[in-house]
């Protein structure tokens, strides 16, 4: 009669010592995933070690990368065990400037991930977009032909009363000719130099004299300009958190480097060119 007793206290005792397992093996950073001559491969490692992959390699399927880093993590551990004898100096000194760079890193990182003031944010917006003067924008269209006589004839034409956006379609040989030459609006900066001061000399609804650039001669028709307005402070936000950040983080590091206790007598005495010397490394 203590049977069914005895296997239904067995039964609830198995379950309650597998709960504590189940949760122990949920996965985590220190998972161990292989194990090579003792030594431990975690899943962390492999994290880390996808991180690195250039871009089109992450996006390969995650079968296919976990059995790939797994292998070369097992055959690199592998590898790393049988080496004997100290570390080649250009090892330890990779390992040591490798830790410097991630720590300095973290640091940064740190800054960067701090609440930005929104005072600081408005300031940048001001400084880059309310304390200037509205710039111009050019809506413009042209027929672009190969030879000077060309452009002569077309400008002769179009003097003459020819249609300009037909004129472009039949005659031009840039890209824009089947649209009518419309190039649409553009800023400064945004047309080589001789189109761009053509443009910016002539009237709307002029037409330029013939105007030679690198690819070739054309004739320039300015339809319309407007004043470029300042963009609202929540569109360009996150433009302008991020160069309040890098700001920080520049005079953060100006500030720690100040700090530091730094003696930099090298420069008078070593001779520059012997940072080449990689065979002392060796």
């Amino acid at each position: 009669m203590q049977k069914p007793l005895t296997y239904l206290a067995s039964l609830a005792l198995a379950v309650s010592l597998a709960l504590p397992v189940a949760a122990q093996d949920t996965p985590t950073v220190d998972t161990v995933v292989a194990t090579v001559n003792g030594k431990d491969i975690t899943l962390g490692h492999m994290i880390i070690a996808r991180a690195t992959l250039p871009q089109q390699y992450q996006d390969l399927p995650d079968e296919v990368l976990y059995k790939g880093i797994l292998d070369q993590l097992v055959q690199q551990t592998a590898l790393a065990d049988t080496y004997e004898g100290d570390l080649p100096k250009r090892v330890t000194l990779s390992l040591e400037n490798e830790t410097r760079s991630l720590t300095a890193g973290e640091v940064i990182e740190g800054v960067m991930a701090a609440p930005v003031d929104e005072e600081a944010v408005k300031a940048a917006y001001d400084a880059q977009y309310t304390d200037q003067e509205a710039g111009e924008e050019y809506n413009a269209s042209h027929i672009l032909v190969e030879t000077e006589e060309e452009a002569n004839t077309i400008k002769t034409a179009l003097d003459d009363g020819a249609d300009f956006a037909e004129l472009a379609r039949e005659k031009s040989t840039g890209p824009s000719g089947p649209g009518g030459g419309s190039l649409g609006w553009f800023g400064a900066g945004m047309m080589v130099p001789s189109f761009e001061a053509a443009v910016v000399a002539m009237e709307p609804g002029a037409v330029s004299a013939p105007v030679e650039t690198q690819f070739g001669w054309h004739v320039i028709k300015l339809n319309e300009t407007r004043k470029t307005e300042a963009p609202a402070l929540d569109d360009v936000r996150e433009e302008l958190e991020l160069q309040v950040r890098q700001t920080l983080v520049q005079t953060r590091i100006e500030e720690i480097t100040n700090d530091a206790d730094v003696d930099r007598m090298s420069e008078q005495e070593i001779d520059p060119a012997l940072i080449k010397n990689i065979d002392w490394l060796e």
